[in-house]
């Protein structure tokens, strides 16, 4: 991983994106969730959301996603910043607040924040329009 987090700290990855990148932070799949949207943003990554929700309260939350250091790093965050969090709570973080928890991504990345955002909020949509 040495010449990766090289050129992910060259690139202007934060300490904590690489990490959460190299660990695979939360990213697998949930079997059964209550919440879950697949959605490919226009750089062509595509980010998965899975949820569990009990009492409007997100208890677990993991994504996959087929794309770049920023895809993962914004979705590792992204999940950990929302479990234990109500819905209302978690419609109200945007890209900034993504970017903000993982102390910095490179500017051209900041659209994964973006795209693990809208993924989530299409989750939760969707979540609400079956019950």
């Amino acid at each position: 991983m040495g010449q990766v987090r090289d050129l992910l700290k060259k690139s202007g990855y934060s300490e904590k994106a690489m990490e959460y990148y190299e660990k695979e932070v939360n990213v697998g799949e949930i079997k059964n969730p209550d919440a879950y949207f697949s959605y490919t943003g226009p750089c062509g990554d595509t980010v998965e959301m899975y949820l569990k929700i009990a009492s409007d309260v997100v208890k677990e939350a993991k994504f996959r996603a087929i794309g770049c250091a920023g895809s993962f790093a914004s979705g590792s965050a992204l999940t950990e910043m929302i479990k234990g969090k109500t819905l209302e709570q978690v419609e109200k973080i945007d890209e900034k607040d993504i970017v903000n928890y993982l102390g910095g991504l490179p500017a051209p990345k900041i659209h994964c924040a973006c795209l693990t955002r809208k993924t989530l909020q299409k989750a939760i949509k969707q979540d609400r329009e079956k019950r």
